[in-house]
């Protein structure tokens, strides 16, 4: 079995703003990717950014600078 790790996930309201933070974080570098949301996190779309914590202050910044709304920024094990 893989050993859990720590990730930062962002949930979304919608599909539209999963795809464009998927394709601002390739813009800027930011390494990560779409997956489904767990159950344990509420994501209204069902689709999660799942990314490396060292990448969380850089996320939450690009994120504001590009107006995309996000329902949750969880730091979580998986």
């Amino acid at each position: 079995m893989r050993e859990k790790q720590k990730y930062i996930l962002i949930t979304f309201y919608t599909t539209a703003e999963a795809m464009a933070t998927e394709k601002l974080c390739k813009e800027q570098d930011i390494e990560g990717k779409l997956i489904s949301a767990p159950r344990a996190l509420t994501a209204d779309c069902g689709i999660a950014w799942r990314s490396a914590p060292k990448f969380s202050e850089r996320l939450k910044t690009a994120l504001n600078d590009a107006g995309i709304e996000f329902a949750g920024f969880h730091e979580i094990m998986i």
